[in-house]
């Protein structure tokens, strides 16, 4: 069942309003920190918010299975219910290619009709190459990178990245 529920003073607000998408963002960063260990996969979290500024869904890797991704897992909560407008926010740039299932987290995200997605940093070409993000604005996807929470997005993989 996805969480949701209407905006709040404990929620960070619309999608694209100054200062909420830095507070979503967050989110996803610290779901990382939820993430199984892993020396060959990164630790990602991904939060879904509607245009009302609605918490949809969220989901972090490896959180049913060791091949899960974040927007994977956050959009399987959502069965295919993706309201439009929405927003994903993920604490690293989606794949564009997956050594570990065939469909790459940025077609999943186009599949569902997603308009929008946040990120913290973009993928290194550590395990697969990177690029999400133009495959993203091909489709007309519009993203948007905080760099400004690219450290704390990284703290978690510090493992990976020597």
């Amino acid at each position: 069942m996805p969480e949701s529920q209407q905006e709040s003073p404990g929620q960070p607000g619309l999608p694209g309003v100054p200062g909420a998408d830095e507070a979503w963002l967050a989110r996803a960063v610290a779901l990382a920190g939820q993430c199984p260990p892993s020396a060959t996969a990164f630790s990602v979290g991904a939060v879904v918010v509607a245009a009302c500024g609605a918490l949809l869904s969220t989901g972090f890797s490896r959180e049913t299975g060791p091949a899960d991704h974040a927007e994977e897992a956050a959009l399987a909560k959502l069965a295919g219910a993706v309201p439009a407008g929405a927003t994903l926010y993920s604490s690293l740039e989606p794949c564009a290619a997956r050594a570990s299932r065939p469909r790459p987290c940025v077609e999943l995200i186009i599949a569902a009709g997603l308009c929008r997605v946040v990120i913290a940093w973009r993928e290194p070409p550590l395990f697969v190459p990177g690029g999400g993000a133009a495959v993203l604005e091909a489709a007309g996807v519009a993203v948007t990178e905080i760099p400004a929470l690219a450290a704390a997005a990284r703290a978690p993989n510090a493992h990976l990245l020597g």
